[in-house]
């Protein structure tokens, strides 16, 4: 009886083990900011009955968008964070195959928009003022510097000859323009919060005047993985939509998670996650297609992009509906 006893709970034993190893694994990239769904399914698990049971998920951080986008073209990441251009520029530099599945934040008129500051005693008033200066951004490539070289086109100023862009990154910026080692430099938040409270500087654009609504990022999954296990990919994405539905109802749990990913005291992030000083987002994190393929036909038409792209070709509708 008690050989028997033993051999039924070893079958019991690798039978639980067998079915914990058939729980697929989804390996996420993730960045900061702007990603607190994420945030949220990391640090509180528990509130997500599906993960654990119907997929599992290994998160590996990464430093922006376009390194993601590397790890998704070598098959390391099944889904990560995006941006329209750097999806944009795997899709045609590298033949990348991927779905918008989930938006994380827009910038709109009615919530924060990244900016340009500048001195409070600078001479620099209009766009016309900013001719022989230096400019700085916070990444060359990224999203935030093609729309930057967009409002400069459309306020008359030659990116190429009439400035000097430099790559100062959002935290040091404020103290460059300070210090005079740059004349104007893009403010993000809380970046932008703490300098207002510091005082010194002022607005002298916004990227939200060169479109509005603008996608700042999106979820995006591989099409081969989805293509191949689409209830994963479901399971993570409905996952994803609860978390901001959570996090739309209650902002101080934003506030605890954020504050446990990046150490930023809370008492900071309180003054601005989910209010109209940060990014906006939607509920249920349905991507914003026309203001996506709106981005792709500026993009191109400024020569950013070598061809044209239509966002439907990036989207698979299904794979934000309920697993049955």
């Amino acid at each position: 009886m008690k050989k028997t006893a033993a051999l039924l709970f070893a079958l019991m034993s690798c039978h639980g083990l067998s079915q914990a190893q058939e729980v697929p694994t989804l390996r996420v990239g993730w960045t900061i900011p702007g990603e607190e769904a994420k945030y949220l399914m990391a640090k509180r698990p528990e509130l997500f009955p599906q993960l654990g049971k119907k997929y599992q998920i290994q998160w590996t951080q990464f430093q922006g968008t376009s390194p993601m986008v590397q790890a998704m073209r070598a098959g390391v990441l099944e889904c990560s964070t995006m941006a329209p251009m750097s999806l944009a520029n795997g899709a045609i530099e590298s033949g990348l195959e991927a779905y918008i599945v989930a938006q994380h934040v827009h910038s709109d008129d009615d919530h924060f928009s990244v900016y340009w500051a500048v001195k409070d005693d600078s001479p620099i008033k209009t766009a016309a003022d900013l001719k022989g200066k230096v400019i700085g951004t916070n990444a060359y490539g990224a999203g935030v510097y093609f729309d930057m070289l967009l409002w400069l086109r459309q306020n008359g100023i030659d990116p190429d000859k009439d400035v000097k862009i430099v790559e100062t990154g959002f935290p040091p910026a404020a103290d460059a323009i300070r210090s005079g080692r740059i004349d104007a430099g893009p403010m993000a938040q809380p970046f932008a919060l703490l300098n207002e409270k510091k005082g010194g500087l002022r607005k002298l654009f916004s990227l939200s005047e060169v479109a509005s609504p603008s996608v700042q990022i999106f979820e995006a999954c591989s099409k081969a993985y989805s293509d191949a296990t689409p209830e994963v990919v479901r399971a993570y994405v409905q996952d994803l939509k609860a978390a901001m539905g959570m996090l739309s109802k209650d902002p101080s749990l934003a506030v605890d998670v954020t504050a446990q990913i990046t150490r930023a005291p809370k008492d900071l992030l309180a003054q601005y996650l989910f209010t109209d000083q940060d990014f906006a987002r939607v509920p249920d994190m349905q991507p914003n297609l026309e203001s996506i393929q709106g981005t792709y036909d500026r993009y191109h038409q400024a020569g950013f992009l070598k061809k044209a792209l239509n966002v439907q070709d990036f989207y698979r509708a299904d794979l934000r509906e309920a697993t049955p």
